[in-house]
């Protein structure tokens, strides 16, 4: 017998994938967590019956939701991420010499652990053998609330926002980001799909722009995600990602990067007009 796992887009939209198996099921005190087996994406990450991560396209989220904030700043030392409880952007973060403290900062301790059980590859960072890799359970509100003026560079690794990602996309809590970055920080958010949540994208960037003075969008290729296009929102106290990106030290990294590239930083940012549309002030 087939077995399908079908997650719907829109009420006449979705994406089936062909599932082997269910590796595991169970509910935190905060949502439902479920990684199947695939036999097209590897092993997928489901909360609340939404599709998070696979092993096969996971690289271009975590490339593109790290890289241009981090290539951008010119000494990212202090990362801070709230939510991403799978580790996939602690593994990119720490590829990065400069930094010296990577912090992970997810609500959901049943995520990390079945992680760093289920998704290695995603998860090796945040195992506790990598020492610049600090971890905290705790809700990502409350954490910056003591943690002001620390951190050069925030990724605010979130979930759509229903449940507890709710919070992570008001300008309240940009107000708190923004003062818990430095003088110079730098906050990135994945910010929906252009296609599917015009007007989600309108509230986010309206919130955002009423604290940062440099806010932008970019966008990334991800298969599994709503329409296959996706965006993340771009905000800073001084750096453009355009006109303040060292395309030369990108292009020097001496790490691997298998999406992101000093080329790419610079096209991401080019919008198609309706996207533009989408977050005009």
């Amino acid at each position: 017998m087939d077995l399908w796992y079908t997650e719907k887009h829109s009420e006449n939209v979705g994406i089936s994938l062909k599932i082997t198996g269910t590796l595991f099921s169970g509910k935190s005190e905060f949502q439902q967590l479920d990684i199947l087996e695939t036999l097209e994406y590897g092993r997928m990450m489901l909360l609340d019956g939404l599709v998070m991560v696979t092993e096969r396209d996971e690289f271009i989220y975590h490339d593109m939701i790290v890289h241009p904030a981090l290539f951008t700043h010119p000494q990212p030392k202090k990362v801070l991420v709230i939510g991403g409880g799978d580790g996939g952007s602690i593994r990119e973060i720490v590829k990065h010499p400069t930094v010296t403290e990577a912090t992970l900062c997810e609500i959901d301790g049943l995520v990390i652990e079945k992680s760093i059980e289920l998704l290695p590859s995603m998860a090796a960072a945040i195992d506790g053998s990598n020492p610049r890799v600090k971890l905290h359970v705790d809700d990502g509100l409350a954490y910056i609330r003591e943690h002001q003026d620390e951190y050069d560079v925030i990724l605010v690794d979130s979930t759509d926002p229903i449940g507890p990602a709710v919070g992570l996309f008001e300008e309240d809590f940009y107000r708190l980001v923004f003062g818990a970055l430095k003088e110079d920080g730098i906050m990135v958010a994945q910010s929906e799909s252009p296609f599917y949540h015009a007007e989600i994208q309108r509230d986010m960037y309206r919130n955002l722009r009423a604290v940062y003075p440099i806010v932008e969008m970019y966008q990334a290729f991800i298969p599994t995600y709503p329409s296959g296009y996706w965006s993340f929102a771009f905000a800073s106290k001084k750096y453009h990602p355009v006109s303040d990106f060292n395309r030369e030290r990108a292009a020097k990294r001496d790490f691997y990067t298998k999406y992101y590239n000093e080329d790419l930083h610079l096209g991401a940012f080019m919008l198609p007009t309706f996207a533009k549309e989408n977050i005009s002030a």
